[in-house]
């Protein structure tokens, strides 16, 4: 019996056979393709969404979602558009209503309580329709056909050419809010018009993590960027690169452990946020060593 040795060759053939094994299968190259369109876009709306401080407005539209979504169920559409109707028109109320509101986290929690009863109402009345709640709620990237991959590449599109509109005005009154009202930058229609492209981002994301799970691409990988670079574009990059990252080794991850792909990313996520911290921690600890250093 013939033994082959083992090489450093043969080692690497075996290895990009495991990579390429799952590239076999149609419905894995769907999934790395959905996910890494919403990635790319959660990751960079989220670095906004983060900047300002309102992320808890985020989560809230990804829930209210579930109501517009499970509502399109119920009369025959498809869940996506339920979904993307409820968040672009609960974000812009939001940014419209965000200067008279005094208590506006409590407001939005109180929306989101009764969105949610809505959501679970509709599913009451259409049990038909409870299959699809699960992958509503904690997402199924493994069943994206290119279809939605279609349609995730035009709101993908279109969410970036909204959010390049009005950067500047949008960092300029996030930075200066007081400064940009005195120049003239109307402050609320750019936070009307950035939360509905946070919608947007929204409907997007929760194909892939489901509408609970927002958090781990649109949150995640955005705080980590800032606590690795303060510089916008830099942050802006490695923000929607950690995101690409999370969701695709997310994906092979679940692909070899049989385990759920939105568990996955979320674990990543997680693991990605608290290496930057500890990171950040780090960086500040040695100037403050070097100074103690040289008062020695």
């Amino acid at each position: 019996m013939w033994k082959f040795p083992i090489t450093s060759t043969t080692t690497a053939m075996a290895a990009t056979d495991i990579i390429t094994d799952m590239f076999q299968y149609v419905f894995m190259n769907n999934a790395f393709a959905a996910a890494g369109i919403v990635a790319v876009v959660s990751g960079i709306v989220g670095y906004f969404l983060v900047m300002r401080g309102q992320t808890f407005a985020g989560h809230a539209l990804s829930h209210i979602g579930f109501a517009g979504a499970t509502g399109a169920g119920l009369i025959g559409l498809a869940p996506l558009w339920g979904l993307l109707g409820f968040t672009l028109a609960a974000g812009i109320a939001m940014g419209v209503l965000s200067e008279r509101i005094s208590n506006r986290d409590v407001a939005i929690g109180v929306v989101l309580a009764l969105a949610l009863g809505f959501g679970l109402l509709f599913l009451h009345y259409y049990t038909s329709f409870a299959t699809q709640a699960t992958a509503l709620l904690f997402g199924n990237v493994l069943a994206v056909d290119r279809t939605m991959i279609a349609t995730l590449a035009v709101l993908g599109v279109i969410t970036l050419a909204a959010l390049a509109a009005i950067m500047r005005p949008l960092i300029f009154s996030t930075l200066q809010p007081e400064l940009a009202e005195a120049k003239g930058v109307p402050l609320r229609f750019v936070s009307t018009a950035f939360l509905a492209i946070v919608a947007l981002a929204v409907s997007e994301c929760a194909q892939i993590v489901g509408v609970l799970l927002v958090f781990t691409l649109m949150v995640g990988p955005p705080a980590a960027a800032q606590r690795l670079t303060t510089g916008l574009w830099s942050g802006l990059t490695l923000a929607a690169a950690l995101a690409l990252a999370e969701a695709w080794l997310g994906i092979a991850i679940a692909y070899y452990t049989d385990w759920p792909v939105s568990f996955c990313i979320a674990c990543l996520s997680a693991l990605g946020y608290f290496a930057a911290l500890g990171a950040s921690g780090l960086w500040q600890r040695r100037p403050q060593a070097g100074h103690a250093n040289e008062a020695g």
